[in-house]
């Protein structure tokens, strides 16, 4: 009779673990909870004490002053890695906090953790859709500079760059492509951190701190992380692979198939001089100049842009122009890095005697 018992002991057993799971994932999400509260009211808290010290009513550009004071409370806080939405809560409550010790209602801003002037830069052809809704998001965060590059739009995308921003809005009739564009901007910028973006897809400004961070503490170049996003090599398309092979050939395997050709990425001024503007206008041939001059490299955020990709009439397909393009841009960085480190790249051929084979 005993052997019975524990069979039913151990189904009572399953039975309560489903249960279990469900209870340690609600203790876990409520941690999160208070660890997010836990952000905002500390951060609240400094926003309330600099709110009765400190003024920015007479400051030309109040977000850029307002952050200054906000980053004297950063290392306190402890919040400038992941999860990076502990970061936005305190800052977030940091703002509201200042603003109600001066008794006013408070902005939509979000401040960031650099004291580095930051430009930002979004290229556009026929996204009236979204340049609005983008342009909104970049205004909330204390930038320098933000540039407009339209190219061969004919619908209403340069008059709501116009309408919806202080951002210098350059128009061109033709279409020029991206990177074309994301060089000029890069050309007009003179800040510290330049931050790319596209005009097709959406961002929120929180997910564009960890990419301005990453310039803060140390990298060059910050790429977006879209690794988690992509399937496994086997199923993976050609770009991915290109991308892929690139990294492992300049002996960087660490960055995957992350690469400058997508956005949102950022550019230390140091980067933009040492790669040199041109070199933007081919992103993976960048990459290459980037690798071998010694810049820092590695990723900043994290953002799915794969499924959020607008797909028109040139990216869809197996064999789509968009695609054909990356390749050649990958076959030319490939040159690239052939010309300037050896045909064999560091991949050095210690085995073969090929002077005895004659030829």
């Amino acid at each position: 009779m005993a052997a019975p018992r524990g069979r039913a002991r151990l189904k009572k057993r399953n039975k309560r673990t489903p249960l279990r799971s469900a209870a340690r994932q609600r203790r876990a999400q409520l941690l999160t909870v208070r660890t997010s509260s836990h952000a905002y009211r500390s951060g609240k808290a400094y926003g309330k004490e600099d709110g009765l010290l400190y003024s920015i009513e007479h400051e030309p550009f109040q977000k850029k002053a307002l952050n200054r004071y906000w980053m004297k409370h950063i290392p306190s806080l402890h919040i400038t890695r992941e999860p990076w939405k502990h970061y936005a809560e305190a800052a977030k409550g940091y703002v509201r906090g200042f603003f109600k010790a001066k008794g006013q209602h408070p902005h939509d801003w979000l401040l960031v953790p650099t004291n580095k002037t930051i430009a930002a830069i979004v290229t556009v052809k026929n996204e009236e859709e979204s340049i609005g809704t983008i342009l909104q998001q970049l205004n909330r965060l204390p930038l320098d500079e933000i540039y407009v590059v339209v190219n061969g739009s004919t619908d209403h995308s340069f008059e709501i760059a116009r309408s919806k921003s202080h951002a210098v809005v350059v128009s061109y009739p033709q279409a020029v492509g991206h990177d074309v564009g994301r060089a000029i901007g890069a050309n007009l910028a003179q800040s510290d951190i330049l931050l790319f973006l596209d005009g097709d897809i959406p961002i929120q400004a929180e997910q564009l701190i960890p990419f301005i961070y990453g310039i803060e503490n140390g990298l060059d170049v910050a790429l977006n992380n879209v690794t988690p996003f992509l399937s496994s090599f086997a199923h993976s398309d050609s770009v991915t692979h290109m991308k892929q092979f690139l990294n492992v050939a300049l002996k960087r395997p660490d960055l995957a198939a992350n690469s400058m050709t997508a956005v949102p990425h950022a550019l230390s001024r140091k980067a933009v001089e040492t790669m040199g503007i041109h070199s933007l206008i081919v992103p993976p041939k960048a990459q290459v100049l980037a690798v071998l001059k010694g810049l820092h490299i590695g990723t900043g955020g994290s953002i799915n842009v794969i499924n959020r990709n607008k797909l028109r009439e040139g990216n869809v397909g197996r064999k789509n122009r968009t695609a054909e393009l990356i390749i050649g841009d990958h076959i030319e960085a490939i040159r690239l890095a052939g010309e300037r480190a050896g045909e064999r790249l560091e991949f050095v051929d210690t085995q073969r005697k090929r002077g005895y084979a004659g030829g």
